[in-house]
């Protein structure tokens, strides 16, 4: 369901969390800290300063976001226990109907990958075919663990644009 933006920015704190508490997953801080820059004159604002309370947020704070996030075509996502934007966008992207090798595949991937960098992989599958994630997996598989956490927030904030563009109208 949309809203405005202009309905938006008149929610009470408490409805203004409910509404969107879920956009940065299972991390409702963030749709708090980023109210508090209301009222925003565009939508595009909006995104920002959900954007930025991520970014301005502790390294702790920062993990835990990532860590909240499920593994793409992981356990979770098989079991369907997961946040329903996360099921909608893991299904828009082919990853809920995996042949048995794809599904291998991922959690081979996902092991691989939480091995190294102690938190799951992250990305912005809408858009995306199951052949683009593996190869970003592949390439990022090759980071260093700085630039895979900063890569992991970024996406992180792409994901956040994309569920408050379908939230919220200018």
């Amino acid at each position: 369901m949309t809203i405005s933006l202009a309905d938006a920015n008149a929610l009470l704190p408490a409805d203004f969390i409910a509404r969107f508490g879920d956009v940065a997953e299972h991390s409702p801080w963030v749709a708090e800290r980023a109210a508090a820059a209301r009222p925003w004159p565009t939508r595009e604002a909006m995104i920002a300063a959900f954007v930025a309370a991520i970014e301005a947020a502790s390294v702790a704070e920062r993990l835990a976001l990532i860590r909240a996030h499920p593994d793409l075509a992981g356990k979770a996502a098989r079991a369907g226990d997961m946040a329903a934007d996360s099921k909608k966008e893991q299904a828009g992207a082919g990853l809920s109907a995996l042949s048995d090798a794809d599904f291998d595949r991922f959690t081979h991937l996902n092991a691989a990958y939480r091995e190294k960098f102690g938190f799951p992989f992250i990305l912005a599958v809408k858009g995306a075919t199951k052949e683009v994630i593996f190869d970003a997996f592949e390439a990022r598989l090759e980071y260093e663990p700085p630039s895979e956490f900063a890569e992991a927030i970024r996406q992180i904030g792409r994901i956040v644009r994309f569920r408050l563009e379908e939230r919220v109208t200018s």
